[in-house]
């Protein structure tokens, strides 16, 4: 029996206010952050919650870095009400 979902097709992710990674590989995790941070700041969305979960923080570094680099985030921190689990970014929302 094959599967017929093809697991190296992209994954279309709705634009909100937040991404939950869950659901992701480890492996997607940095081009999902990156392309919902591009979205939702095409989008006019100036505040965005991405929930990574606790565990080891292996994932909250991987969200991290990524937001550091990204040219659309103005400032990024810890969700204080997530206990490490999510992380809350400011956006440049394009002219």
């Amino acid at each position: 029996m094959t599967d017929a979902f093809d697991h190296d097709d992209p994954v279309v992710v709705p634009i909100g206010s937040e991404l939950d990674l869950h659901s992701f590989q480890p492996r997607e995790i940095t081009s999902v952050v990156e392309e919902f941070v591009r979205g939702a700041a095409t989008a006019g969305l100036t505040r965005v919650r991405i929930v990574h979960g606790r565990g080891r923080g292996v994932q909250r570094g991987m969200v991290q870095a990524t937001l550091e680099r990204h040219p659309q985030v103005r400032i990024f921190w810890d969700d204080p009400d997530a206990h490490l689990g999510a992380t809350i970014a400011e956006l440049h929302v394009p002219k």
